[in-house]
């Protein structure tokens, strides 16, 4: 089982909307709670890794599971 992500910012609100694949498939949706502009522009430079490390915290919630 292949596990990938992609993140999709929203500058607006300083949000991020993060989906999870498993083998190809879309697993979840998750969106993050607003941030401030300097951790929107911190969190904009992270990779892969640094978004499941992400995961592991508290600062977003599900908006839908697959």
């Amino acid at each position: 089982m292949k596990t990938t992500i992609k993140v999709t910012a929203n500058k607006s609100a300083k949000t991020f909307t993060i989906r999870t694949y498993v083998d190809g498939k879309l697993n979840n949706k998750y969106r993050t709670t607003p941030m401030t502009k300097e951790e929107f522009q911190s969190e904009s430079n992270n990779t892969e890794n640094d978004w499941k490390q992400f995961l592991k915290s508290s600062d977003y919630y599900l908006v839908k599971s697959y």
